[in-house]
């Protein structure tokens, strides 16, 4: 039973990075888009086989790579712009202080 598990989990690795899943970025969104293209006529096909209806899947148009590039334009954005925010807090709350003594 563990074996088998093993196997399966071994399996479903080996598959993964064959498609590409486990590779850069660029791979993975074209092994995304592949699936995309290749899973509703299988599915379309397997439903028919078995006599099932399934409802219809709703359109996705959801790019990773484009929502991973701004994350990481963010993030740079703001470590650029720490030094001089911080630089105008300290000014900021030297003068409160100072405020506060007087």
């Amino acid at each position: 039973r563990f074996l088998m598990k093993g196997g399966l989990a071994g399996a479903a690795v080996y598959v993964a990075y064959d498609q590409g899943l486990l590779g850069s970025g660029t791979q993975g969104a074209e092994a995304l888009k592949k699936a995309q293209e290749t899973l509703p006529p299988a599915i379309q096909e397997w439903t028919n086989y078995l006599g099932w209806e399934l409802p219809s899947t709703p359109k996705i148009d959801f790019s990773l790579s484009n929502s991973w590039n701004k994350g990481v334009h963010k993030v740079m954005s703001a470590l650029s712009v720490a030094p001089t925010r911080a630089c105008e807090y300290t000014v900021e709350g030297w003068k409160y202080v100072k405020d506060l003594v007087k």
